[in-house]
């Protein structure tokens, strides 16, 4: 989504620490000051002002009330991010503490939360994107979103984004 924003035309707030691997090779478009939010750090929140950062769900109630947020949400199928997961940690030659039905009811836990606090914000307005349709068929979702942000995002560059090849923990009977 971030890559699609990018090409789209909206300014990215990234510091490329994070660089693209085997894993995700368009990029994080990541930016280490957002993994601080909790401890009140923000510092750069104000110059990010019409401009896309990429924050985890988990830390969005940090964001203060004082700004008027658009938030792309993205949500995939919870097997193909473990899937995913698993596959990362593997590159990694690490392991995961949790197994995979606690982790997959620790997600779907906080996912309930999260869109439940969401709905309840009034400086939050949200667009909720499947990745899955988004892969499959992104013209319709591009539209929204950039009828969403608001700005003048070019829908053709973003469309060009999403790849049926980096698709590669799909859940189901299309796997490639």
């Amino acid at each position: 989504m971030m890559r699609m924003l990018a090409e789209g035309g909206l300014e990215i707030v990234s510091d490329s620490v994070r660089v693209a691997d085997d894993d995700n090779p368009n990029g994080y478009f990541e930016f280490e000051p957002v993994k601080q939010l909790a401890q009140g750090k923000l510092h750069w929140l104000a110059k990010a002002n019409g401009k896309g950062v990429k924050i985890i769900s988990s830390l969005l109630e940090y964001l203060p009330q004082e700004y008027q947020y658009k938030i792309v949400f993205m949500e995939r199928d919870l097997k193909e991010i473990l899937t995913s997961q698993q596959k990362m940690l593997d590159n990694r030659q690490e392991t995961s503490k949790v197994n995979d039905s606690e982790m997959r009811a620790q997600f779907e836990k906080h996912l309930g939360q999260v869109k439940y606090w969401l709905a309840r914000q009034i400086n939050m307005d949200v667009v909720y994107v499947s990745y899955n349709t988004l892969v499959a068929k992104p013209q319709a979702d591009c539209e929204r979103i950039a009828d969403f942000i608001g700005s003048a995002l070019d829908v053709n560059k973003m469309i060009m984004v999403p790849s049926k090849s980096l698709y590669r923990n799909r859940i189901g009977e299309n796997q490639t």
